[in-house]
């Protein structure tokens, strides 16, 4: 297998400046470039830049994927998105790592030395940003659990201890939003022990705060940041303002449940547990799930063959005409209408029936022994 790279780096917050896309070409001279993009793929060589300096100069988000089984996700956020304490508590080895530069966070979920060996035969990177882009802006509306995803995904290896507790206890596991999904399977987080996680686990904070508090909330904000919000407003600024209001109220929302009790953490003993639970559920939808697709196809078998002995003489003739042809592709063919024939005799009762139908036809093809040995292996026949 030939070695196979794939960058691809997103702007978000702003475009880049005519100088900033001229240095990136520097680093490639067949990579896509855009204003808020750059994308590159390498079957030989190496990339020449430094994916932490173009997060920490350029881009607000990266996805790198390589055929030796590896998988990189990195976004860039405002420094105040996070405290030092969650960072310090979520940090995960090998699987999520978080680097303070100037004004951001970098964060970088990873997956190294997967076993899936048929995922990265066929991966090729692409269509990953879309997916994952929006952890970032989750993340600026106080979501953290991506973050305990980053988290589920050393416990999946079997990197942390049973006895170890979770970081943070995190709301809204049990119903987790698509880029949520997609990080958990992009870091291949062991899916009982997601579904495990969430059983349990407290509703989001957002969906509990009723709309006559948020309005209190609003109606509480200083003038001058107020102000400050509608000058960004005007000056064509709208992201930022509205992230500058989603942080606040994210913070409002933390210190809010801080004054609630502490929901208890869980061990990583629990959450396996936990996992059972989810897997048994699992494995019972799927069971009921063949069940009723069973019986939907006898039903339609069952349409099919009534169908069949409404014309018993026209299937003959079908069948006869099929056998004509000679070919082995025609008798496997003739030996599933035979099957077909043969199991619509029997739902109307009349195995009598088939029986001296099936004598007249093989009497006309006795020399067509390859037919005939077909028709042996699927039990329609017996040579006498």
């Amino acid at each position: 297998m030939s070695e196979y790279q794939y960058y691809e780096f997103m702007a978000i917050d702003r475009p880049l400046t005519l100088e900033e896309t001229k240095a990136l070409r520097a680093l490639s001279t067949r990579a896509q470039i855009t204003p808020v993009s750059f994308i590159n793929e390498y079957n030989w060589g190496d990339f020449k830049g430094d994916p932490d300096k173009l997060m920490q100069f350029y881009f607000d988000a990266h996805v790198y994927v390589a055929n030796w089984m590896t998988a990189v996700f990195m976004v860039r956020v405002p420094i105040e998105t996070l405290s030092n304490k969650i960072a310090k508590a979520m940090e995960a080895h090998d699987t999520l790592d978080f680097k303070a530069v100037q004004t951001h966070w970098i964060i970088t979920w990873s997956l190294e030395e997967s076993e899936n060996y048929e995922r990265f035969g066929m991966e090729d990177g692409r269509g990953w940003m879309v997916r994952l882009a929006p952890l970032r802006d989750e993340l600026l509306r106080g979501d953290l659990r991506s973050l305990y995803i980053g988290w589920l995904a050393s416990v999946t290896r079997g990197i942390i201890d049973n006895h170890e507790k979770e970081p943070l206890s995190v709301s809204g596991l049990g119903n987790l939003t698509s880029s949520q999904q997609a990080l958990a399977e992009f870091l291949e987080v062991d899916p009982d022990l997601l579904k495990g996680a969430g059983i349990n686990s407290p509703s989001s904070q957002a969906e509990e705060i009723p709309e006559r508090e948020m309005e209190d909330w609003i109606d509480g904000l200083p003038k001058t940041e107020v102000n400050a919000v509608m000058k960004q407003l005007l000056q064509g600024k709208g992201h930022q303002a509205e992230r500058t209001l989603k942080n606040r109220f994210a913070a409002w929302c933390k210190n809010r449940q801080e004054d609630n009790p502490q929901t208890p953490r869980r061990t990583v003993g629990e959450l396996w547990e936990y996992a059972k639970k989810a897997e048994k559920i699992r494995l019972d939808l799927e069971s009921r799930e063949r069940m009723q697709q069973e019986i939907k196809c006898r039903k339609e078998r069952e349409v099919y063959l009534k169908n069949i002995s409404k014309d018993f003489p026209k299937m003959w003739k079908s069948v006869q005409q099929t056998v004509k042809r000679g070919s082995g592709l025609a008798y496997d063919e003739a030996c599933r209408f035979m099957i077909d024939i043969s199991e619509a005799y029997t739902l109307i009762g009349n195995r009598k029936g088939f029986r001296q139908e099936l004598n007249k036809f093989m009497n006309s093809h006795l020399r067509r022994k390859a037919l005939i040995q077909r028709l042996e292996k699927t039990g329609i026949w017996e040579e006498k």
